[in-house]
């Protein structure tokens, strides 16, 4: 084969080789668009109803408490989360290690959702909650409760969605108590 024709080979396969990158180029995917985020629940009703059954659990998860035997605070976490549930184990952690005993339980009187973010993942709530049966004591039996402590309060509650269709207390804090009145 003569230089001339294998030069004319290699510029032949070279120039093919570029049009069919062009092409390929040309013909490459377009990334697929990002999706747009999927509300958590399918409507504000929905978010309000799964809010109130996580607060009411996290309730009667807080009722089953014995500061004696830890593994009673577990199904706590499971509804919580943040600050809040940092605070949860904190407290109970403290409580553990003091001997400090609850008796009686706290009744939800009503929760009332009160905004829900736009993907719905995001809920504030007002909860009345009675705690006139609850007492909490020392080791010595001495009352740990504040004299002036409502038997009947106001807190402002905040879930955020973790998995689908699933959310967690994220903060409370007490707000005016005229907000339970009847």
């Amino acid at each position: 084969m003569k230089t001339a024709d294998f030069n004319y080979r290699i510029g032949a396969v070279a120039t093919m080789l570029a049009l069919l990158g062009a092409q390929l180029v040309g013909c490459a995917p377009e990334p697929a668009p990002t999706p747009s985020p999927t509300p958590a629940f399918a409507s504000e009703e929905e978010a309000f109803a799964a809010a109130e059954e996580v607060y009411r659990a996290y309730n009667d998860a807080l009722n089953a408490i014995d500061p004696a035997r830890p593994a009673t605070f577990e199904p706590l976490f499971v509804l919580t989360s943040g600050e809040f549930e940092a605070a949860d184990r904190e407290n109970f952690s403290v409580m553990h290690a003091e001997g400090h005993v609850i008796s009686g339980d706290a009744r939800v009187l009503s929760f009332a959702g009160v905004s829900a973010s736009h993907l719905l993942d995001r809920v504030a709530a007002t909860v009345c909650s009675d705690v006139s049966a609850v007492k909490v004591t020392d080791a010595h039996g001495a009352s740990l409760v504040a004299p002036n402590r409502p038997d009947v309060y106001a807190l402002s509650v905040e879930l955020l969605a973790g998995t689908a269709n699933s959310l967690t207390i994220d903060s409370s804090h007490r707000v005016g108590d005229e907000e339970c009145a009847d």
